[in-house]
């Protein structure tokens, strides 16, 4: 049998503390998981990295690897965006690839990878109409968007609730698109 491989990428909002345990069920549901991190998430979680390479079997990566190096990561059957804030998904819709993760995924919409967002934003950013034209952008660019119903639900700014963060509906979304494709 031939593993899936799941591309898990994070921005730096409080969920991405729970990725060990995301990496875990994936794995459970047989996937082999690559993980991706913005660089500020990368900091945050910059004490364990060496555990979640060691979980993954592979290096996580926070930067662009450099001209003429081999590519370390499997292809990706689906990759799964997962918390992605407010300036990643706006960087994405945008096309402002300067950090590693938002170029894989600008990048995974040529390569026709399917790909699933998950935002992790306060209801203050979410009043910001940036917002709801960035995610317009990208489900009409054929990403799979969980904000809203049945996704993330903003919180109101400074009330956070990182173990409500919907993750299993994400794993959920990325497993049906990988099935459909």
């Amino acid at each position: 049998m031939t593993t899936r491989t799941l591309y898990l990428f994070a921005s730096a909002a409080p969920p991405v503390f729970d990725v060990a345990k995301v990496i875990e069920t994936a794995q459970a549901e047989g996937w082999g998981v690559c993980l991706g991190l913005t660089p500020t998430a990368a900091r945050w979680l910059g004490d364990s990295l060496d555990d979640l390479a060691e979980l993954t079997g592979h290096s996580v990566r926070s930067e662009y690897k450099l001209p003429g190096e081999d590519d370390a990561w499997p292809k990706a059957d689906v990759i799964l965006f997962a918390p992605a804030t407010f300036n990643s998904i706006n960087s994405w819709a945008c096309g402002i690839t300067s950090s590693f993760v938002v170029g894989v995924v600008a990048e995974a919409i040529g390569k026709g990878i399917p790909t699933v967002a998950m935002p992790c934003v306060n209801a203050a950013y979410a009043q910001h109409r940036a917002l709801d034209r960035s995610i317009s952008e990208l489900r009409e660019q054929g990403i799979t968007v969980l904000y809203g119903e049945g996704g993330f639900v903003p919180n109101p700014a400074g009330s956070g609730k990182p173990k409500a963060y919907p993750w299993d509906a994400a794993l959920a979304a990325a497993r049906e698109l990988a099935e459909r494709a």
